[in-house]
């Protein structure tokens, strides 16, 4: 009932006259709470003050530095049939331990003769090629002895128009002393018919003359005569060297020709051999790639070609290797925005996949089961999963990681920055700034 009327009050009823509130008492348990939330209050005001390694997290897997110390796929470098595995998987290998055998599938390579019959082909060219070189120095030799032909032939025409010449002179002066000689006769035999008609010779005598008169025109006409094929003697030497060189020339013009003609075979020969030689190189190298051998020494990781008698084409993956010695390194990746904190030779503690371990990103030395790492390289380009790749290996000053680890296993990062208070931190945290640069003090 509400207690509205003064003249029907309900009677007050004191604090312990219930039984509940006598087992229950006076609670207490106000003052102790605020005590406690003063208490931890006071600890996080304090713990905010607290020093704090800030740093990047990335999630990353186990690598190898080395490119050739990473796991490597064989790939068939000639396409064939699989005849016959050597090895197993999970198996230790060699540099050069045979992996498996391949057979041949192309017809043009079925011939098991092939390399012998090759060499064969490339030996009778080649003494084909050497006929052509002989036909070469034995022309050669037919060109000299045209040339010392064309000499002597060319000395005995100069010899000829020097005989001829000194003919044409000999009948010249034949002729001038016949004519010298006529005109005496001439002469004489005016005179003898002057004094024929006078009686001072006799008609015997001026005959005389008359007969001397007619045999000095008739040695005169033998003289021009001579003197005539004197100067036709001439002229044919003369022309006799014109004939000696066209003649020689046609000789040596055709000797020259059957050369080079016989040189232009050697070579079109010479660059069958050598065409024939690169073909039998590549069928002896075709045939050292039946075996497939182990690049290094490793471990046979997975056989991608498995049944006997399958055919791969050629750049097909046959089976993967693992090395057997390899330097571990971690592959993280970071944001593009935390990127220009990132810099060679930056301390990263790791905590490695499968290896038990107590973490406190911002208090690295408290940390339990962490490895220490140091960063080696960093990409320039930005990967397809739009961050950048680093590559971080062990640090030398520190504790060796595990050698349980295993190329491929997964690792978490943490780039370690500046030291802060831990408000700082939050601060930071909840406005979405990047963590402060570290600096390495100088050394003084």
């Amino acid at each position: 009932m509400l207690n509205i009327s003064p003249h029907n009050r309900v009677p007050e009823q004191g604090r312990f006259h219930s039984q509940a509130f006598r087992t229950i008492g006076e609670a207490q348990a106000d003052r102790l709470f605020a005590r406690w939330v003063i208490a931890i209050s006071a600890v996080m005001l304090i713990g905010l003050f607290l020093p704090w390694t800030q740093n990047i997290r990335a999630r990353g897997t186990l690598t190898s530095l080395s490119p050739d110390q990473r796991p490597q796929t064989i790939h068939a470098i000639i396409p064939g049939r699989l005849e016959e595995w050597f090895v197993q998987e999970g198996q230790r290998v060699q540099k050069g331990d045979t992996i498996l055998r391949l057979s041949e599938v192309k017809p043009e390579y079925f011939d098991p003769l092939l390399l012998d019959r090759t060499q064969d082909q490339i030996t009778a060219k080649e003494l084909t090629a050497k006929s052509y070189d002989e036909k070469v120095h034995s022309l050669d030799a037919q060109i000299d002895a045209l040339n010392a032909g064309l000499r002597i032939k060319l000395e005995q025409a100069q010899n000829k128009i020097i005989q001829a010449g000194l003919k044409l002179q000999s009948d010249s002066i034949r002729v001038i002393a016949a004519r010298t000689e006529i005109k005496v006769a001439d002469d004489q035999y005016a005179r003898g018919d002057q004094q024929f008609k006078e009686g001072l010779v006799s008609k015997v005598e001026l005959e005389r003359r008359q007969v001397a008169q007619q045999r000095a025109n008739a040695t005169l006409i033998d003289a021009e005569n001579k003197l005539l094929d004197a100067r036709n003697e001439l002229l044919n030497a003369r022309l006799e060297i014109s004939g000696i060189r066209n003649d020689y020339r046609d000789k040596l013009s055709k000797a020259e020709s059957e050369k080079f003609a016989s040189m232009s075979q050697m070579y079109t020969t010479e660059g069958e051999v050598s065409k024939m030689q690169v073909d039998l190189a590549n069928y002896t190298v075709r045939a050292g790639n039946y075996y497939v051998t182990a690049p290094q020494e490793g471990f046979i990781t997975k056989a991608v070609v498995t049944g006997l008698g399958e055919t791969v084409k050629e750049g097909d993956p046959l089976v993967s290797v693992m090395p057997a010695r390899f330097d571990l390194a971690v592959e993280l990746y970071v944001r593009p925005m935390d990127m220009p904190l990132i810099a060679t030779g930056q301390k990263v503690r790791f905590m490695f996949d499968g290896w038990p371990s107590v973490v406190f990103s911002g208090w690295p030395n408290s940390s339990f089961g962490t490895f220490g790492g140091t960063v080696v390289a960093i990409d320039n380009f930005i990967s397809p999963n739009g961050k950048y790749r680093i590559l971080v290996g062990p640090s030398s000053d520190e504790q060796a990681w595990p050698e349980a680890l295993r190329v491929g296993g997964g690792a978490v990062g943490f780039a370690l920055m500046s030291d802060v208070p831990i408000w700082y931190e939050l601060w930071r945290q909840i406005n979405g700034f990047p963590p402060d640069m570290y600096a390495e003090p100088s050394a003084k």
